[in-house]
């Protein structure tokens, strides 16, 4: 293990989170707000802290090994959620430091998942650091640094460690290349996210503050779901309601594919299976929760009222946003359960999206029908293949890894919150929504318009735990638990 190589790049973490600790420092001094002086000592204290850990960088760079990157990974996801978590406890806002860790891990992971029961009494500035997470842990901190900082040999253990997905593959040949696209498409497509709800004031389709604008944005560009008000998005006018959905679910596809159409490559992005899959999932589910809906009748006046909001929600749901504009906790149990299938699959490899991924679930698919098959045909041999290419062995048996590990640390974590005794609805639906980085649950407590509060401290820990492991795809951590990680090879 390169501890020191390790430990200086955690340093370069910290400078970075430093810098951006800066940014609500803009907003605490726009509005008038006390909590400036706390932003700018946690902003000095992290600085500070990494450019200690950067005096411990090895006069002879090492590269890092596969092991190395997704300890590194790891580490640099909970130390930026403990140092981000200051702000918070510092000023008052969340007395208890736990309780502003899971806030912060929930902001960074891209869940949403809240400990506040009344967002509104947060002052700006950090209801700003509170969203600006959800941007900033969307694409990935470590994609950040490889965009801005020149990394050799070990850029690509952190991308693989950090990008979601079953594979990481490079858009162009130079990593550090590949990153700053990355973040190109990310920034332009929250400016223009941005530019529709301005739009959208100009010509009187609806009130939003320049403020609130960005805090949305944010939110929506990380799939975090974090809202600046208690009604979630519920008292925004619908055109911006619809603003949201097209750009949650945009937002929720594999980035790969605007990095085709950019290049006019139209033919690799139409052929994306996953892609493809993606939207037939969400148009299917669409159709499913709206005939329930209607036909059960009374929770929306009319047929068109209906049909958005529940776009709205499957949007919110598959892509693992958690904004809500209504509560689907007191809607059908069919609607409920499509809604708690969508959490288990997720957005689309590559997003900013969490859950297990629409590829997995392609791959888990066609892995299943291979051995129907050659249960039928015991000499027959089939090649699985994705959008024209051969899926190696190792992506099948990465994926299959990835399948038991999720299964057993959902019935783990279900079993340790169970003891707070909140119904099993509440035990299920919160384990789903913070290990598959949604937000929102399907009960009442835990749901759209609901809060974490009540929960106990034990579960608040392994809940947080979940948003990492779901937001890190299990394996960095499980690394970074493991004994034989540590050990001497």
């Amino acid at each position: 293990m390169n501890y020191r190589m390790i430990l200086s790049l955690l340093g370069d973490v910290l400078l970075v989170i430093g810098a951006f600790l800066l940014l609500p420092c803009i907003v605490a001094v726009i509005y008038g707000e006390p909590e400036l002086w706390i932003l700018l000592a946690s902003a000095a204290g992290s600085g500070l802290l990494g450019g200690l850990f950067i005096l411990l960088r090895p006069k002879r760079r090492r590269e890092l090994h596969a092991r190395d990157g997704f300890v590194m990974v790891a580490l640099s996801w909970i130390l930026i959620s403990l140092i981000g978590a200051v702000p918070f406890t510092a000023s008052g806002a969340i007395p208890s430091y736990l309780d502003a860790v899971f806030e912060t891990m929930s902001g960074f992971t891209t869940t949403g998942a809240s400990i506040l029961r009344a967002v509104e009494d947060l002052p700006k500035c950090l209801l700003f650091w509170r969203s600006f997470t959800h941007w900033l842990g969307g694409m990935g901190v470590l994609v950040f640094m490889l965009a801005i900082v020149p990394l050799s040999g070990e850029s690509i253990y952190l991308l693989r460690a950090e990008s979601p997905g079953p594979s990481v593959s490079k858009m162009v040949p130079k990593m550090r290349t590949s990153a700053a696209i990355l973040y190109a498409i990310y920034c332009a497509m929250t400016l223009l996210q941005i530019l529709f709800y301005r739009l959208g004031v100009l010509f009187g389709w609806g009130e939003i503050t320049w403020f609130d604008s960005l805090c949305l944005a944010f939110g929506t560009a990380g799939t975090g779901g974090f809202s600046v008000r208690n009604s979630g998005l519920a008292d925004y006018s619908a055109y911006l309601q619809a603003v949201t959905t097209v750009f949650m679910v945009l937002f929720g596809v594999n980035f790969s594919v605007y990095f085709f159409l950019l290049r006019r490559r139209f033919r690799l992005a139409w052929h994306n299976s996953e892609v493809r899959w993606y939207f037939i999932i969400i148009f299917g589910a669409i159709v499913l929760i709206s005939a329930n809906l209607l036909l059960t009748g009374g929770f929306f006046p009319t047929v068109f009222q209906t049909i958005h909001h529940v776009a709205f929600s499957v949007g919110s749901v598959i892509t693992t946003t958690g904004y809500g504009t209504a509560d689907f906790a007191k809607w059908p149990e069919f609607s409920k359960t499509v809604l708690l299938i969508l959490m288990a699959i997720g957005a689309c490899a590559g997003s900013t999206g969490g859950g297990m991924k629409v590829s997995r679930v392609l791959i888990l698919a066609k892995t299943a029908r291979a051995e129907t098959r050659h249960l039928l045909h015991p000499h027959s041999v089939e090649v699985m293949t994705m959008d024209g290419k051969r899926v190696s062995s190792e992506v099948i048996r990465g994926t299959m890894a990835f399948f038991i590990c999720y299964a057993a640390i959902a019935v783990v974590s279900i079993l340790l919150v169970s003891l707070d005794n909140f119904g099993a609805e509440t035990s299920v639906t919160s384990v789903f929504a913070t290990l598959n980085n949604i937000g929102p649950g399907l009960s009442l407590e835990v749901g759209p318009f609901g809060s974490y509060a009540s929960f106990s401290a034990l579960s608040k820990v392994v809940l947080t735990l979940d948003m990492l492991l779901g937001r890190l795809e299990l394996f960095p951590v499980l690394l970074l638990l493991s004994p034989a990680t540590w050990r001497k090879h």
